[in-house]
């Protein structure tokens, strides 16, 4: 007996429980760098757009992306990084948004900084450094609770 291949709206849901390898509470879905997913003849073709050209996480996220699907029976994967058009803050989606609040991260907002702090809310907050735990974020800090903060910085 062969066994269906699952839909691609259930790779979807697969892969939307692989957590990004630097921020474990966003999935490679809800962080956008997942394109598209498709099934060639008996391969399943995986595109990834990784945030920037040199992400150090890229080789991590596309072995997580194997072992979840081999989890699932998948074995004959294709992983394609693609790298135009580039990745923008612009493909996060709003529940990956609202996840990187309740961490702690302040989501993107626009060029000119966090919205507000993501600890207790206040608009009253400055950039300590352009760069934070990781290249993709910015370091800030309330001048209300004082509490520091990493900022996604809008690409």
């Amino acid at each position: 007996m062969v066994t269906p291949r699952p839909s691609t709206d259930q790779v979807w849901a697969w892969l939307d429980a692989v957590p990004d390898p630097e921020i474990p509470v966003i999935s490679v879905v809800d962080l956008g760098i997942v394109r598209d997913v498709e099934w060639g003849d008996d391969e399943l073709q995986i595109t990834v757009t990784p945030t920037y050209s040199g992400c150090p996480a890229t080789s991590v996220i596309a072995l997580d992306i194997q072992t979840a699907l081999a989890e699932h029976g998948i074995e004959n994967v294709s992983l394609k990084t693609q790298i135009a058009p580039p990745w923008t803050t612009d493909w996060l989606s709003d529940k990956g948004k609202a996840r990187l609040k309740d961490y702690g991260i302040a989501a993107p907002n626009s060029a000119k900084g966090p919205e507000c702090c993501p600890h207790c809310g206040s608009k009253d907050t400055e950039r300590v450094s352009q760069f934070g735990s990781t290249p993709c974020k910015a370091q800030w800090r309330c001048l209300s609770c004082l509490e520091p903060f990493d900022y996604f910085k809008c690409i």
